[in-house]
């Protein structure tokens, strides 16, 4: 008759503790963060999609997209063989180490242009464009080491541009003083 009664009370203190729990866990659920409320809205200092899109005659036509958190900068890099081709570059030309080389020696193009851009809480972009670039455009007559070689010259583009923008997928439009145009759309 003991075993019958002490296995009454050992689930009688289960059930109670049981019963204990289940009261702990309802006054704990008071206490529980609410509800995650999902928006379409992205933070205004979240990661934003910039799409970089040039046109020049210089430099050629190029377009890449890269992601930029609020406060980062990025590097867009082009290197792009000129119009009919990449230019022989003499050993000896003074103005070599000016130049954009493929692995064989010869002038190419190039282009860099870092975007530097800060989002404000109503989603506009404030950005500022650095813009690099080297291309080979004809040739002249250089002397080097007691020879006169035939050496391509070079168009240099170096300029700061500041702008700003929305980030809801339009387009801004920036002409560079050498006539290239260089369009930036930003999306979140």
């Amino acid at each position: 008759m003991s075993v019958h009664r002490s296995s009454f009370i050992e689930s009688s203190v289960a059930w109670a503790r049981v019963a204990v729990c289940a009261a702990a866990l309802s006054s704990v659920a008071a206490y529980a963060a609410p509800p995650i409320t999902v928006t379409s809205k992205a933070p205004a200092d979240g990661p934003t999609k910039y799409t970089v899109k040039v046109a020049s005659k210089v430099f050629g036509n190029v377009q890449e997209t890269r992601t930029i958190s609020s406060g980062q900068t990025d590097d867009y890099n082009w290197k792009t063989a000129p119009p009919g081709g990449a230019v022989a570059v003499p050993e000896n030309c003074p103005n070599r180490s000016e130049m954009t080389l493929d692995p064989n020696g010869a002038a190419m193009r190039s282009l860099s242009i870092r975007l530097a851009p800060v989002v404000a809480a109503d989603g506009t972009a404030t950005v500022q464009m650095s813009v690099q670039g080297t291309a080979p455009k004809g040739k002249a007559a250089m002397k080097a080491g007691g020879k006169t070689l035939q050496c391509p010259q070079l168009a240099t583009l170096s300029q700061i541009v500041r702008f700003t923008m929305p980030t809801n997928g339009s387009a801004k439009m920036v002409a560079l003083s050498d006539g290239s145009k260089v369009t930036v759309s930003a999306q979140r």
